[in-house]
């Protein structure tokens, strides 16, 4: 199906979903949300893909949402119910395949917390990222002011969130806002041999390793080595095989 802000491929089970709006930066509106939520949903319920790479045409990845549509009238809150009337958010969050976001250009407001909401980000050099939402008068109203401090230091989340400051892309490496910064050339073809390496391991113990972080992830230690061993049991009762029960293979001498 074509889609007016999306480009959605797929190739040996890898599903690349390219943000299409190069002439606004890829400015994330109404529409991208609708066609982001239905992309999403046929990853989640498609058994071919084994994991998601994220990108953007153009000059930028996203340069945030569209004030036009999201900032301005009718208001800011009847904006924000807008957007969240499909959570596109938790969605992206919650898939269980692995997702990699491929960064270039800006990375704002929204489209940061597209990409801090993925599993792995690799940046390309010259890559700028930004959280303006304060200096317009409201905070960041999709995950990032949960995700961003649970990657990178409580100073760095403060100083991006409270002042809207600038970060390169070394400072994003350096405070792991990103994974890996790679020239620009080969941004895409980085991020597609880790999202293929991801694909080549077992699919469920994938998908039980990540159920087993973001699950743990708020829980006291000994709570999450719990989590970890269910689900660990749970990938061992699958790979091993069900023991046969013990048959007698001599038969009784019969009395005479």
């Amino acid at each position: 199906m074509p889609f007016d802000t999306l480009i959605y491929e797929k190739q040996n089970g890898l599903a690349r979903v390219t943000l299409n709006r190069p002439e606004v930066l890829n400015v994330y509106n109404v529409r991208m949300r609708d066609e982001l939520w239905e992309v999403l949903q046929a990853i989640r319920d498609d058994p071919t893909v084994r994991a998601m790479l994220l990108t953007g045409a153009g000059r930028a990845f996203c340069a945030g949402a569209d004030l036009t549509e999201f900032g301005t009238a009718p208001s800011v809150v009847t904006a924000r119910e807008v957007r969240w009337a499909r959570d596109v958010w938790g969605f992206l969050h919650d898939l269980e395949v692995p997702t990699v976001a491929a960064l270039h250009g800006y990375v704002i407001g929204s489209g940061l917390e597209m990409a801090l909401l993925c599993d792995v980000r690799v940046a390309a050099e010259g890559t700028q990222f930004r959280f303006p939402e304060l200096g317009l008068g409201f905070i960041p109203a999709a995950g990032g002011t949960q995700t961003l401090p649970r990657l990178v230091r409580l100073g760095c989340s403060l100083d991006m969130l409270l002042s809207g400051a600038w970060v390169d892309h070394r400072e994003a490496l350096r405070s792991r806002l990103v994974n890996r910064v790679v020239p620009a050339d080969r941004l895409i073809s980085t991020a597609e041999t880790l999202a293929f390496t991801m694909m080549s391991r077992n699919p469920l113990a994938i998908r039980l390793a990540k159920a087993a972080i973001r699950r743990g992830m708020e829980l006291p230690l000994n709570e999450g080595l719990q989590v970890e061993m269910r689900l660990a049991q749970r990938l061992l009762n699958q790979v091993q095989p069900t023991p046969r029960p013990r048959v007698n293979r001599f038969k009784p001498r019969r009395r005479s």
